[in-house]
């Protein structure tokens, strides 16, 4: 794989989990493709407008994910498919660690692609599911210059207060997240155990950051 499709690979991702705004403010039964279609033009309009974002001001993008990301996804759901069987086993201190280092190494691999934006669009394709379909996927295409970037997103359906849907896995260019991170944490658990991998995002996210210093 070529630096010029990590970089469209990085990019699509800072578009996908750089997203929107609270999901309270919104109706509960807003369609699917309709909230990532809002949401990707919120972020790219935000993105756009704020130099120290495109600059990759990590803490500004901290707080966009924390403000306007996390409502929006089921990062635990994500976090413990990208684990795989060892998330079972670990403890709920060890998940917990796990969340936060896994947080801290997407937003920090999404800071770098957030300086790329400048006129992409986001065009979300016809959703094809039933009305009472509670997982589905939506399908979109980042289009600026050169070919369109395939991006899809999971989505769940939350019930009870607060229900929306919530995403939990995206495809960008025919890979999907979850499935690509846990062959890479499923290697470092075998080998090292759960604190094993811990240790492993926690030098990886000083090193991203030493190399952003």
């Amino acid at each position: 794989m070529n630096r010029r499709t990590l970089g469209h690979m990085a990019l699509c991702a800072a578009a996908a989990v750089s997203l929107g705004m609270p999901l309270a403010a919104m109706a509960a039964d807003e369609a699917p493709d309709a909230l990532i279609k809002r949401l990707s033009a919120e972020i790219l309009t935000t993105v756009k407008g704020d130099k120290a974002i495109q600059g990759g001001d990590i803490a500004k993008i901290i707080a966009l994910v924390d403000s306007k990301v996390m409502p929006n996804v089921n990062f635990r759901r994500m976090t413990a498919a990208a684990v795989g069987p060892g998330w079972r086993q670990a403890t709920p201190e060890q998940q917990k660690r796990l969340q936060e280092e896994f947080k801290v190494l997407l937003v920090r691999t999404y800071a770098g692609a957030l300086a790329q934006v400048n006129d992409q669009t986001i065009q979300v394709k016809p959703l094809r599911a039933a009305a009472d379909d509670k997982d589905v996927l939506v399908r979109t295409e980042i289009v600026g210059r050169g070919e369109p970037i395939q991006l899809d997103y999971r989505l769940e359906k939350t019930p009870g207060e607060g229900a929306g849907w919530k995403i939990y896995n995206l495809n960008v260019l025919g890979v999907w997240l979850v499935e690509t991170y846990r062959g890479q944490f499923a290697q470092e658990i075998n080998a090292k155990g759960i604190d094993g991998l811990i240790d492993t995002l926690v030098a990886r996210n000083k090193s991203n950051a030493g190399a952003k210093g």
